[in-house]
């Protein structure tokens, strides 16, 4: 049975008529070696209006089946009791034309590898949000705001952490009409720009496909004669291109 990781950061869609904040994440996949316990997550804001930013995350557990849920963390507040990732601060306050970071940290057991989905969420200040601003900077901040934007847009990222003996085993098996990758460690494996393409006319190709393969789980792929197969599998920090010939 094909397993394939599909992975995707959900976004939520804006809808603007003149001006307002405009959020950027950079890339939607991070990823936490055994050797480190904190990353730096940097907002950017093309914006012309301040951003006010709320950090969500969810840990995604993947059943034996292939499916998945998102389950919710304990609370920020409960820092000594956290067993997952947590961001520090949870709330930003990003300039129009600036950037802020937040630093994700992983507290917790790391046996095995771990999945989070991590969600920068641009909202309208209001007291209960804690943000350091003033109940007058708030009234300012929504009045600048009412004229031009109906929906503030944000993004969300897949985090992964690597266990702390991370081991990376990746078997190409070349069968009768398939290519089969088995990721055999601990850790996922990155198949990146992936590219079907013609051997007799280089502009005859497939768009080209990022693929994650979860440790046990294997990424399959037809192969046709005529065609070749591109790709740079990713274990870790080691990188190979890797083609192969329908």
């Amino acid at each position: 049975m094909k397993h394939l990781l599909a992975l995707f950061g959900f976004c939520l869609f804006t809808q603007t008529v003149h001006a307002g904040p405009q959020i950027n994440v950079g890339v939607v996949y991070d990823y936490l070696d055994a050797d480190k316990s904190t990353y730096l997550k940097r907002v950017f804001n093309g914006g012309d209006a301040t951003a006010f930013v709320k950090v969500n995350i969810l840990e995604i557990i993947y059943e034996a089946d292939g499916t998945s849920r998102e389950i919710p963390l304990t609370t920020q507040a409960d820092i000594t009791a956290r067993d997952g990732l947590m961001a520090s601060p949870a709330r930003l306050i990003v300039p129009a034309n600036g950037m802020q970071g937040s630093r994700l940290v992983f507290m917790g057991e790391r046996e095995k590898e771990r999945y989070f989905r991590v969600r920068f969420v641009p909202v309208v200040p209001e007291k209960e949000d804690e943000f350091a601003v003033s109940a007058e900077e708030r009234d300012e901040y929504k009045k600048g705001l009412s004229a031009g934007v109906n929906v503030l847009a944000g993004y969300g990222t897949v985090f992964f952490v690597r266990p702390a003996e991370t081991r990376f085993d990746s078997a190409i098996n070349d069968g009768p009409g398939q290519y089969r990758i088995r990721n055999q460690g601990n850790s996922v494996v990155v198949i990146d720009e992936f590219r079907d393409c013609s051997v007799k006319n280089e502009n005859d190709c497939q768009p080209t496909t990022k693929h994650h393969i979860l440790p046990g789980r294997t990424f399959e792929f037809d192969k046709q004669s005529g065609r070749e197969y591109r790709f740079t599998m990713i274990e870790g920090k080691a990188t190979k291109v890797v083609e192969l010939k329908g």
